[in-house]
């Protein structure tokens, strides 16, 4: 993954895509802490992962709603970014990368409260998700967090992934460690 800032180093031929910046994940992030997070913040990574993933993949979020009888608006309808299956659900090997990243911006802290990380948006941070949910170019993104935050806000992140191993036993559960959920 790469930083805006260092695309001067990338030859003028070679494709620049949005899900190989760093921003791009960081920015999702950041709205995810503010939209689907309780006062701007989420307790836990498998939480954090769980809920990035049912933004991130819409189709299986609205297989949820169907199965568990719950109305919710749809907003997007394509796959935003891949993730793969991990030892508990789906995952993003650059959740770490973009997590200090946004550390290191001072726009998120990272606490430990016993086995759980605490996420929780900075002032700054908040000011930057507030900018960000207000912008256009996120309508769609913030209305599909919205959805997923009414639907699974409450549950805990260890609920959400036996949700996604029950509903989705073929499509994630069966998968190798690493394999990449499509």
């Amino acid at each position: 993954m790469k930083s805006i800032s260092n695309l001067a180093t990338t030859p003028a031929a070679h494709p620049v895509i949005a899900d190989d910046l760093v921003e791009y994940h960081a920015a999702r992030l950041l709205l995810l802490f503010h939209v689907c997070g309780k006062n701007d913040r989420i307790e836990g990574l498998t939480k954090l992962a769980k809920l990035d993933f049912f933004v991130r993949y819409p189709e299986f979020f609205e297989q949820l709603c169907h199965q568990l009888g719950v109305a919710a608006a749809f907003s997007i309808k394509t796959r935003e970014s891949g993730m793969v299956r991990f030892h508990y659900g789906p995952w993003d090997k650059r959740y770490y990368q973009v997590l200090a990243y946004l550390e290191g911006r001072e726009l998120v802290t990272v606490s430990k409260e016993g086995s759980a990380f605490i996420f929780s948006l900075t002032p700054k941070g908040v000011q930057v998700a507030e900018k960000f949910r207000k912008a256009s170019p996120f309508g769609e993104l913030v209305a599909q967090m919205k959805a997923v935050k009414k639907v699974l806000g409450s549950k805990s992140g260890s609920k959400i992934k036996n949700l996604i191993y029950n509903m989705f036993e073929k499509e994630v559960g069966a998968k190798a460690l690493g394999e990449p959920i499509s």
